[in-house]
Parts: C-alpha cells; structure tokens; sequence
C-alpha cells in the first residue's frame, strides 16, 4: 500500500469498479439488491448511476433512502453505505452518456424515463489482496500450508462530509 489516506485508498480500488450491487429495502422491509453500471470513475464520495425512473428500487427509494453499495472484483471487494435520491440533472445525465447506456434506453439521453441517481456514501468498507490473482491464490495455499492468516488488506472507513 501506498502513502495514502484511508479515503484515498477507497477511490483507488473503486475506480477500477465496473458494476455496482444497490441494496435497498422494499415496500415489505426486505433487503433487496439490483446490479447498476457505475458512470463515473473518479470517486469523490458520491457515485453516479443511470436508471429507469420506473424502477422498483426508485420506488423504495423514496420510503428510505438508504442504501448500500457493493462493489467486487477477483481481488479486491468494496462494501459502502449511505443514502440515494433521485435527481433531475440533464446535463449530467449527457455527461455520463455512453454507447453502452444505449443497451438499456435506446431512446437516448433525453428519453424522459432515464433518470440520474446519485449515492452518497457515509461509510467503506474494503478488503483488498494486493498484487493480483496470483498474489491472491499464493497467500491462500500460503495460509493452508503455514497455517497463518490469508494475508488481505481490510479497513473500515468514515468518509467525509461534503
């Protein structure tokens, strides 16, 4: 690990995040999770998706806005919390446009079904295995051979207010 703050090292390990799990509680108080592309890569606290203003989750959204986030890849798992709205911003929902959006709203950007959801995350928590798979697979045979604890990176993170 680098010279870096705790909140730095989360934004690290986000930005090479492509899909999100958002977690909220529907109408019955049951936790439900629902895949997201995450739109911006520099994360400053807040995470930017596009999604359908139909959707159950907006829905849920609007009794408790609090949610989670999980992010995961072969190495290296982000888990925040915090709150999600809605929010009416066109231009940025053409700033965070892309071909790939298209899959899902092929009326374009100013389909007036897409909507813009910003995450604010209060609190990270990460675990990272630095080094990659093959670091990975060798501190996991290290640890059943040794005995020793698999050798991963985990902290807990209050961001900060914004």
């Amino acid at each position: 690990m680098t010279d870096q703050t705790p909140t730095q090292r989360v934004a690290e390990l986000i930005k090479d995040f492509r899909f999100a799990m958002l977690t909220t509680r529907n109408a019955e108080d049951r936790l439900v999770a629902h895949p997201l592309t995450v739109q911006e890569a520099e994360f400053d606290g807040d995470l930017w998706f596009l999604v359908a203003k139909g959707a159950t989750f907006v829905t849920d959204l609007r009794a408790d806005d609090r949610v989670g986030v999980s992010l995961s890849s072969n190495d290296s798992w982000v888990s925040l919390s915090g709150h999600a709205e809605l929010v009416e911003d066109r231009a940025k929902i053409h700033e965070l446009w892309s071909p790939t959006v298209e899959a899902w709203f092929t009326d374009g950007p100013d389909d007036p079904e897409v909507g813009l959801l910003k995450f604010t995350a209060e609190t990270a928590e990460y675990w990272d295995s630095p080094g990659g798979k093959l670091a990975s697979l060798f501190s996991f045979v290290k640890s059943k051979v040794t005995g020793e604890q698999y050798d991963a990176e985990n902290e807990t993170v209050r961001l900060p207010e914004r």
